[in-house]
This record gives structure tokens, sequence and C-alpha cells, in this order.
């Protein structure tokens, strides 16, 4: 490893060519980070500071040749050479156009630190970038005209720098010694000797922070030879990578990686541990080569991009990839990849596919109506894969789905009709999918929603006019509050400015009224002559009616449910009176039990032979009734505890009754505070998995 401190003229000087191999992003620095180096340069000349460290560039030196080009793989740094690259481009386009401005060289800048002069072809070129961004960094060099409707980063940088220089905030000569006043220490490894990867993984940037998308695909393709790297790139990484929106890929391919790791593992991985996590699977995953993988990888990211961005040549298919999105299910991703790959595989028809997906759909509608938490979903959706029987493949998810009484309810039709009778509808964020879809269920004529707005039948002026009032009765003060924005008093209108606050028979009767209106939400309303509390609870019912057909709750016959119903014999019970307890334990429990059971309605407690559980999915604490104490189990690692007051024990490998591998003790009330903090970190990792 040869390193040393210099700037960008020296690195660039010489008849140096500088290349990223294939497995390398593509240019992605926003205004954010353009803005700081820029900021940099204008503090630093205004400060007059000798010098700025603005991080390294590491690369392996390519064999030397006697002649010619002696080139350098960049390994970490591209997107700070790259972005002073653009600047001296900025640059130097703006000493051609301002000739009479001699103070700066646009030739030395070309032929010095853009090209190398006496070379031709790709040669011809300082920095050779991957894939799109080589052809635009080469018209930009060339100044050749570059499609208006081409989006690239690299243009909006040396857009933004452009704008920068022609500000005179600097002038041009200050701004090009600034340039060299920025340090940068430039890493040259030896192919041979030195452990790219690992030096890789360890560098800290001070740009933009590799996403873990970025550092999987380092991993996957680095350590490849040179041939099967581009094969694998260019059949199945690049092919990938092109599956994703250009302008949110980094994220959403971090959300793809996460979600597939999940639904190979059925457990989620912890968002900042997503590279680690893939690296482990690596290591035991039934793949035989880096190939197997990424081709395996790129089928997966089909799918999930026609999650995402609702591609279907199906159009019911991607009707129910719009409702993923419009609902916001992206916890369902894991368990629907693996969905999708078993049609793809033939274990199941396009029909079973679809109805899995509504299936879904409903299970996450109906647990939002009647307003269940939705912290328990992603392991739900994560673990759901489990549950499948290949041999009764849907009728084992329908099952799975029926027979939840706990916190994963599928709520059943009562529960679903009552709540979304008297549910808060407009001020729920799914209220225009709950419209368009109550109005477009079996409508061959359907409606886009966004050309319409959401119409209050009865006013929501709090001070209604008379005839509202003798129209509601003496009590109308009441029915406002209670059924304003429920579903029974909603409807779509074009001309919602127009009803204002109208009396209910104005509305009907005006241009564009109630009565003009050819839409099915309307049709109860048109054949009435006035509005009130039981005009708005029929309606209701009629809709709810309605939505417990498009969100149907399975359905299976007795007997194909029998073959999942497990028959449980009867278990011995037990409870407080079974442990050896005393009046001050009985104190002490009382007051832990209480806080334990408050941090959440879906925390279920058993009374054990030994100990009492506290879960969610599975034990988070667990309490042992001592002498004169309570002892607890926390059902985490210990190193994962954050522990400021000292009160824990590590009994990893120790034999305890109780869970996990952390213990504390209760012994005096006033320290109920202190333990509890220790309980909701292990409630806290279970519910927000």
């Amino acid at each position: 490893m040869d390193a040393r401190k210099g700037n960008i003229y020296e690195i660039l000087n010489g008849n140096k060519q500088f290349l990223l191999p294939v497995y390398q992003r593509y240019y992605s620095w926003n205004r954010e980070q353009c803005e700081r180096l820029w900021n940099d340069i204008v503090d630093m000349q205004r400060k007059g500071k000798a010098g700025h460290f603005v991080g390294s560039i590491v690369n392996i030196a390519e064999q030397a040749m006697p002649t010619g080009v002696q080139k350098f793989m960049i390994i970490d740094g591209q997107q700070r050479m790259t972005t002073l690259t653009l600047l001296l481009l900025a640059l130097r386009n703006y000493a051609v156009k301002n000739p009479e401005d001699t103070t700066i060289n646009a030739r030395r800048i070309d032929n010095m630190l853009l090209k190398n002069e006496y070379e031709s072809g790709d040669e011809r070129y300082k920095l050779l970038l991957t894939e799109t961004d080589r052809d635009i960094l080469i018209n930009l060099v060339e100044d050749k005209p570059i499609p208006d409707a081409k989006k690239s980063k690299l243009l909006d940088s040396y857009v933004f720098f452009a704008g920068k220089i022609a500000d005179k905030e600097l002038t041009p000569l200050e701004i090009y010694e600034s340039i060299g006043k920025l340090q940068i220490v430039n890493i040259t490894l030896e192919r041979s000797i030195d452990d790219a990867q690992a030096i890789f993984e360890s560098l800290n940037s001070t740009g933009k922070e590799l996403s873990e998308s970025d550092l999987i695909r380092n991993y996957v393709l680095m350590g490849l030879e040179p041939a099967e790297q581009t094969y694998v790139y260019e059949h199945f990484w690049r092919p990938m990578e092109l599956l994703f929106v250009y302008e949110t890929q980094d994220s959403i391919m971090d959300r793809f990686f996460r979600d597939y790791l999940t639904m190979k593992l059925t457990r989620i991985p912890k968002q900042n541990r997503v590279y680690e996590e893939f690296k482990l699977y690596h290591l035991n995953c039934e793949f035989g080569s880096i190939r197997e993988l990424c081709q395996d990888l790129y089928s997966y990211a089909k799918y999930y991009t026609d999650m995402v961005f609702g591609r279907s040549d199906n159009k019911t298919l991607k009707a129910l990839y719009k409702d993923i999105n419009d609902l916001r299910m992206e916890v369902s991703y894991p368990f629907l990849l693996k969905v999708h790959n078993d049609h793809s595989e033939g274990i199941i028809s396009e029909s079973e596919l679809l109805e899995i997906i509504h299936l879904c759909i409903s299970y996450v509608f109906r647990r939002s109506i009647c307003d269940i938490p939705t912290n328990s979903l992603n392991k739900t959706f994560a673990t759901l894969r489990n549950e499948i029987r290949p041999n009764d493949y849907l009728n084992s998810i329908k099952a799975f789905f029926i027979l939840r009484d706990d916190y994963k309810e599928f709520p059943d039709d009562n529960k679903f009709t009552t709540a979304f009778m008297t549910r808060d509808i407009y001020n729920m964020r799914s209220r225009n999918f709950i419209l368009s879809h109550l109005e477009n269920y079996d409508n061959k004529a359907s409606i886009i929603i966004e050309n319409y707005t959401i119409e209050h039948i009865m006013p929501q002026n709090s001070n209604l006019n008379a005839e509202w009032k003798e129209e509601l009765g003496p009590n109308w003060r009441e029915i406002q509050k209670t059924y304003l924005h429920t579903i029974g008093n909603l409807t779509l209108t074009a001309y919602n400015s127009e009803m204002s606050d109208h009396a209910f028979m104005v509305k009907m009767n005006m241009a564009g009224g109630f009565k003009e209106s050819a839409l099915k939400l309307n049709a109860y309303i048109v054949k009435q002559t006035e509005w009130n509390e039981d005009h708005i609870k029929e309606r209701a019912h009629l809709l709810a009616e309605k939505a417990k057909i498009i969100w149907a709750y399975p359905t299976m016959t007795t007997a194909e449910l029998a073959r999942y119903q497990i028959i449980e014999k009867p278990a011995q019970r037990y409870s407080l009176d079974t442990y050896d307890i005393n009046a001050f334990t009985k104190m002490l429990f009382k007051a832990l039990d209480r806080r334990i059971l408050n941090l959440s309605p879906n925390v279920k407690r058993e009374f054990k032979k030994l100990y009492i559980a506290y879960k969610l999915d599975t034990n988070f604490a667990d309490i042992v009734i001592q002498k004169q104490r309570l002892r607890i189990s926390v059902n985490m690692k210990f190193y994962d505890i954050f522990d400021p007051n000292h009160i824990c024990r590590d009994i990893t490998g120790l034999g305890r009754w109780g869970n996990g591998d952390v213990e504390l003790f209760l012994e005096h009330v006033s320290d109920v505070d202190q333990v509890m903090e220790i309980i909701e970190q292990s409630y806290r990792s279970q519910a927000d998995e």
C-alpha cells in the first residue's frame, strides 16, 4: 500500500487513467453534497486557510506498461473524484465562453486534468465511469450535446457548479486555486498483496455514505475474477438495478434486500445490519456460486419491483398492486415474494396468486378499520410462509387467518361491519381508497377519484343552519358529533364548494346536485327527501354490507378447517396462588404486573408452573417469585441491553427459569421505574420487529 497526501491536480497530472469497476455504484451525489463541497471551498478562500481535507481516493494500480497510459482501478472515492472533475469541467467551459478572462487556462484544464492529450479512444480520458455515466461524462468533456430529457445526477451537479461560477461568489481564479488546496490522501494498493474488500469496508467516507445495497453489490462482485465479474454484472446485477426507478433506486433496493432476507430467513434483519446479515446468509445459503445467488436475487427483484411500481399486463394483478401501495402494505412484501415465486414455479395457479394477494389486502384493511395496532404485522408476514402446506397451499393460508384469536386476528364480518359503520373514515389516510372502491366495485363505468372531492352530506359547520337543525331534531349537536365523519354521511361530488352548508333538498336539486349524480355512492341518497340520523345509519349499513364483500373474510368449509384445528388437551391451570408468595412479594408483583400489562393491550400474561410469562409473539419478560424479591428474566442478548443503572446480570449459558440472557431483581417498589426501563427494551424489540 502506498498512501500519499496531495491534491486533485497532482493525482490527475501525467499520462494516467482512473477507471471504475463494473460493480461500482453510479454517480450519486445530490445537491446537498455538492453544496457542502462548495461551502468548504468558499470558507477556505474567505478565511485564507492553507488547505482543507476532503477525504481519500483508494485505487489499485493495474500492471504498468512501458509506454501508454498508466491505469488505476478506483475502489473508493469515485464520488469525490467525479465531483471535482465536474467542477473542473464547469471552470473550463467558463473559460472557453469568456476568453477575455485570462486568469483561467481552458487548454491546460482540458489537456492536463480532463484528457490525456496524445491518446485516442477511451484512453483519451482521465476518468472513465461505468455504463450511462460514462457516455454522459465523455459528452461533457467533449462538449457534445446531451438530450434534454436525459436524467442524471452528473448533469445536475455540473449545472450546480456552472451556476455557482456564474454567480461570481468567488472569482474563477480563486476557485481554481481553492481546488488545489483541497487535500486528498491517494491510496494505491497492490492487487497481489492488499485485501481490497477489507480496506473498502473499513473506510469512513466523508461524502455520501454507501447504502446497504452498495455494500452488498461490492461484496458480491469485488471478489470475482474479472471475466466472471463482468458476466454476473451484465447478466444479473445490472438488469436487476434497471428494474428500480432511478430517483429512488438506493432506498428501494435497500428495502428489497431487507425483505429478501426476511423472506429467506423468516425473521427481520435490523435496519442497520442488512449488509452484515446478507454476508452471513451468503455463507450459509443454498447456492453453490455467486452466479446462482445473483440469478435468484434478479428473479425476486422482478416480483418486488412489479409490486412496488405496479407493473403487470394482468389488469386484476395491476389493480391489486395499486391497492397494496395505497394501503402502504410494505410489511407484506416478504411473504408476497414467496407467493410470487411459487406461482412462477407452477406450485400455485394465477387465480390462487390473486386470491392470496386479495386476502392479504383484506386482512390489513379490516385491521385498520377495527383500529388494531399495526406493529405486529411485519412479524406476521415475516413468518407466514411457515404456515404454508404445499399440498393445500391456499387453504393453509386461509386457515391461519381464520384461526387467529389473538392480536394477529383477521376481524370477522361482525367486528368489521360494526367498526366500518362507526369509524371516523374522513380522517383516515385511506379515505379515498375506501370511497373509490365502494364506488367502483362491480361498476363498468369506474371513476378516477382525484376528479372528485369528499362531501359531508350533513355539513361540518358546527353552527348548522335552521333547516338542518330542524331536520336532525333537538339532538342535532350530538348527531353531528357522532356521525359527521362516518361512512354513512360521506360521498363524492364535483360540486363541493357549491353545495357548501346548504339544506339537504337544496343539495339534492341544485345544478350538479345529488339528483343529477350518476355515482353509485349516491344511489341511496337520491331516493331520500330528508337527511337525519336514521338515514345516515341505514346508508352506513348498506355500504358496510358492500365493504364486507369487497374486503372479504376467508371462507372454508367445516371439514377443510378441521384439518388445521389443534385439539388441545386441557392444560393444568396456574394462578398467582400457585407460587410461594407472601404479602410483600405480592405487593411487588402487583406493582410490576400492572406496569407491564399497561405497555399494550396486546401483552398477554400466562401463569406457568415455575414463573409468570409476559409475551407478544414470544416471551419478552418472565417473573420468578422468590422469598423477598422478584427475579426477572428479560428475553434479550446481554450486549443489546442499555443499562445505565447497572442492575442487569449476564446469565448467558447459565440454567435459569425463564427466557433470555439478562437477569435483574425487584426488591423495593421504589425500583419499579428502573426495572421497567429494562423490560420495555425487550418489549419494544419484539413490538418493533
